[in-house]
């Protein structure tokens, strides 16, 4: 490696059949999207997939695994018509000439998440899938004071890397959006030191407007906007506020008015990781790999912070 080289890059270069996969549910799937038109641009097949808050038998989309349903744009909602990110992602893909499927899972314990994405591997002969989190919470041990919402991210990260497939990736997108939830940052960068040590940890990637994939990216959040007036996304919005240049407490969305936010240039910033090591950290996913719904999670997660001794207090960044 040599300092124009980037570690997650020079990974993907023999990769030929890409999975990205938003973990948190929403619109995680909308943060690897500067990820999924750098991969295309290389001539790389790329699919996506999708955590989904959507229950999909409220949906015209159909299930092609248990628990795992194709969206398009051409779908519809039956009940919260406007709630439906996955088809209007479709929709925007449309409008600059790609067709595209998005792979959506319910909203489930790991188990049942490990068949869908073992579906898809299969399906596709997948060889690399990178996980994505709108946020940075997904990189929590489970010791620290306030975890944010694990639930969904632990999920998928469970399924994936009891998948054992040999290239899965962690990235990360949103640095300071999950103070909105009690994350304390200071732990996080604590984390990505342990996985420096143990070289799970491959580097940062800014991103910046000017970047045609990023551009698209923002185009896209406009768009969902414009369809889901009613309930805009809290985590796309902050990110694309970092990308325009605003900081400190500026609001894009009503849905934030009355609280304080840090709209900063590390929120547009990719932090990159080899899943297996993130695994090998966390202290909880071997308690969850059975699981069949995202309540069981909340419970056992629950009884095994219950039993700690200590929890590493949440501290400020001192600088």
């Amino acid at each position: 490696m040599s300092l124009h080289q980037n570690y997650l890059f020079e990974n993907l270069k023999d990769s030929n059949n890409v999975l990205i996969a938003g973990i948190g549910g929403g619109f995680d799937i909308y943060s690897g999207l500067p990820f999924y038109f750098n991969l295309r641009k290389q001539g790389k097949k790329v699919h996506l997939a999708n955590l989904s808050f959507v229950r999909m038998s409220d949906s015209t989309a159909k299930e092609v695994f248990p628990d795992c349903s194709v969206v398009t744009k051409d779908d519809e909602k039956k009940v919260m018509k406007y709630y439906f990110p996955e088809k209007y992602l479709c929709e925007y893909l449309a409008t600059i000439g790609i067709e595209e499927k998005i792979y959506c899972f319910e909203r489930t314990g790991a188990k049942p998440l490990k068949a869908a994405y073992a579906y898809l591997v299969d399906k596709f002969s997948i060889d690399t899938i990178i996980l994505v989190d709108g946020g940075t919470d997904s990189l929590l041990f489970g010791d620290e004071e306030e975890l944010g919402t694990p639930i969904e991210d632990i999920a998928s990260m469970k399924a994936v890397y009891d998948l054992k497939i040999p290239k899965t990736y962690l990235v990360c997108l949103g640095f300071g959006v999950d103070t909105y939830h009690g994350v304390s940052h200071y732990r996080f960068l604590e984390n990505v030191a342990s996985l420096t040590k143990n070289e799970g940890y491959l580097g940062a990637i800014q991103l910046f407007k000017k970047m045609d994939e990023v551009q698209k990216f923002l185009d896209a959040i406009e768009f969902a906007n414009k369809k889901m007036n009613a309930y805009p996304s809290i985590v796309v919005n902050s990110i694309a506020s970092s990308l325009l240049g605003f900081y400190g407490d500026h609001h894009k969305t009503f849905r934030t008015y009355g609280s304080k936010l840090w709209i900063n240039p590390i929120m547009s910033m990719y932090w990159c990781f080899e899943l297996e090591k993130v695994m090998k950290l966390n202290q909880y996913h071997h308690l969850i790999g059975d699981t069949t719904r995202a309540e069981e999670i909340r419970l056992i997660l629950s009884k095994y912070r219950s039993k700690l001794t200590s929890l590493r207090p949440n501290l400020k960044i001192p600088i």
